[in-house]
């Protein structure tokens, strides 16, 4: 019996679905999701801000910021703005392509 070995490549479409699948776009609005959070953590971080002043300047709870941090929930549009903005004093560009 011949074992059929994945290769590297082929590994994340295995693992996490096709690009352009159901599956395959469930992981990339997860990994979005996670890649966000990081991206506001640094921010935070940069900024040597703690969570409570940044829920102070948003007029959001620590829960809140703390799921999006770790990437645990979904940000809206207008929250991601929020955050940056008024709260870390960042400018958010959108851009689709």
């Amino acid at each position: 019996m011949t074992k059929v070995i994945t290769t590297i490549e082929e590994h994340p479409d295995k693992r996490y679905g096709i690009n352009g699948t159901e599956n395959g776009a469930e992981f990339e609005i997860k990994a979005k999701a996670f890649a966000m959070g990081e991206i506001i953590g640094e921010t935070q971080s940069e900024a040597n801000m703690a969570r409570e002043q940044l829920t102070q300047r948003t007029g959001t709870k620590k829960s809140f910021i703390s799921r999006r941090v770790n990437g645990n929930s979904n940000i809206q549009l207008s929250t991601l703005y929020r955050m940056m903005e008024l709260g870390l004093g960042k400018q958010v560009n959108l851009s689709i392509g």
